[in-house]
């Protein structure tokens, strides 16, 4: 047998080479992958076996030659962790795929990769899949304590506006039954938004502000991605309300009310009427906050809409009105919210005066500043904005219209003008 043997098949070959001087082995030499390769074996049999095998797989487009012993155990231990990875995720990944991925992150970081995914990890959350229904309940829940008053303290969130909250999300979650929150998307937030077609504009911006409020609860809680971007959806733009034309009281109006009311509701009007102080903040009032401060009605921060003191000034006919209660003592209005608005709708209809929403504040604003000619100060008394002063009461009423409002007095004061 002449060495050395060359093996073929097709077009690939190996040559098998003979032991020579002090190196007793066969030698198989042969390319793959570009690069000659040699592998040595004890007897010429095994050299031959090996060989075949080697051009056959090369003819066959196989490369498995070019790896060494250690490469291949490497090789086929890396397959089996990928196809767990398959089993596991159902997502597959080709070993080329992962290293390249593997090695283009470690070259964009300065510490192991394991260092870097664990401190990515502890800093973004997990995001928990809980039906839009159940985080609704709990969203609501959590609410309905602020409602509780605590010490007697003033709570933390309204009533009327916690139910009219709670009906807004009953909505919400009744559109989306069986539905994860973090399964949202804006074409959700559009579909919902559209069912809305009965609501007025300004009525759609305050629901779009509750969704919005539940939105961002929920990013708290880990059920919505930070990044949600629902917010982002058409029916989700806020609309320009049509603010409408401001209705209010007439002074005729007012004598009218007042001379009709009881004891009880008497006070609470000319509050709204003659100093502008919202029905809510006047029903929290005790007669020490009326008479305590002289010439003013101290309203608290825990009393205050707002949440912040001011002074409110009584003027000379409020100054008349009040002065009948000055030895009362304890709460002015000691019924509910809902007892005081059936009476008072008695009392306009039994008189025969038009329903005018909010119309005793909206009078106060529009003929204080129609009065002064100064919204800083209409402002400061009602508790407002002056931006909102000018533009909702500015030119409304004349100064002699104003002049007639603020002297409406009891029957039979002595100077009181005709009206």
């Amino acid at each position: 047998m002449r060495f050395p043997v060359t093996i073929r098949h097709r077009t690939s070959k190996a040559k098998i080479y003979a032991p020579a001087g002090k190196f007793a082995y066969y030698r198989v030499a042969f390319t793959t992958a570009g690069k000659r390769k040699m592998q040595t074996f004890a007897t010429y049999s095994d050299a031959k076996t090996a060989a075949e095998r080697i051009v056959r797989d090369a003819a066959n487009g196989s490369q498995a030659a070019a790896l060494s012993a250690s490469q291949s155990r490497d090789a086929l231990a890396a397959l089996e962790r990928l196809d767990g990875y398959f089993k596991a995720k159902g997502r597959r990944i080709s070993l080329n795929a992962a290293v390249g991925d593997y090695l283009d992150a470690l070259g964009r970081l300065n510490v192991p990769l394991s260092a870097a995914v664990a401190g990515y990890l502890s800093t973004v959350a997990t995001v928990k899949r809980v039906d839009i229904a159940a985080a609704v309940k709990e969203f609501v829940d959590a609410r309905e304590v602020e409602t509780q008053s605590v010490n007697g303290k003033r709570p933390e969130l309204s009533k009327n506006y916690f139910l009219m909250t709670k009906l807004w999300l009953g909505w919400f979650e009744k559109t989306f039954p069986a539905t994860a929150v973090c399964d949202l998307t804006k074409e959700h937030l559009d579909k919902f938004m559209a069912g809305r077609k009965h609501l007025a504009a300004k009525s759609k911006n305050h629901l779009r502000a509750t969704v919005k409020m539940f939105l961002n609860w929920c990013i708290k809680k880990d059920y919505i991605s930070q990044t949600h971007r629902l917010l982002d959806a058409d029916g989700m733009k806020r609309q320009t309300a049509d603010a409408g034309e401001t209705d209010f009281y007439r002074p005729a109006e007012l004598q009218a009310l007042l001379d009709a009311a009881d004891d009880t509701m008497r006070p609470i009007i000319a509050l709204q009427g003659l100093a502008g102080i919202r029905l809510q903040e006047a029903q929290r009032l005790t007669w020490q906050d009326v008479f305590g401060t002289a010439g003013h009605v101290a309203i608290s921060a825990t009393k205050s809409k707002t949440r912040s003191r001011r002074l409110v000034e009584i003027c000379p006919a409020l100054a008349v009105w009040l002065e009948p209660y000055r030895r009362h003592e304890g709460q002015l209005w000691t019924q509910s919210r809902d007892t005081y608005h059936a009476a008072f709708v008695e009392l306009r209809e039994a008189g025969k005066i038009p329903a005018r929403k909010n119309g005793l504040r909206h009078a106060f604003c529009t003929f204080h500043f129609a009065l002064h000619g100064n919204e800083n100060l209409t402002a400061a008394q009602a508790g407002n904005s002056p931006s909102v002063i000018h533009s909702a009461y500015k030119g409304l009423a004349t100064k002699a219209d104003a002049e007639k409002w603020f002297n409406v007095l009891p029957p039979a004061t002595p100077g009181k003008r005709a009206q």
